[in-house]
């Protein structure tokens, strides 16, 4: 699955959306610096974005919303 089908397949699933707004997203909102992830995905820096999905993954709520994600992606 591609960037775009993947985009596509988030934007069509209800409730995705809220992850945003749940425990772990809030959380996890918290942590980052949104410049930062802004800046290393408008100018395509991968090693930037590898570092901040490392840091968002290797926390508890960053692994739960992972999940939640890898979850609603799948169903059918």
């Amino acid at each position: 699955m591609d960037l775009e089908q993947l985009e596509r397949k988030l934007k069509e699933k209800e409730g995705l959306g809220a992850l945003a707004s749940s425990p772990e997203g809030k959380a996890l909102a918290a942590q980052f610096d949104e410049s930062a992830l802004r800046t290393a995905a408008t100018q395509g820096d991968t090693a930037a974005l590898q570092d901040i999905l490392r840091r968002v993954l290797s926390t508890p709520e960053g692994k739960t919303l992972a999940e939640k994600v890898r979850k609603a992606v799948n169903k059918p």
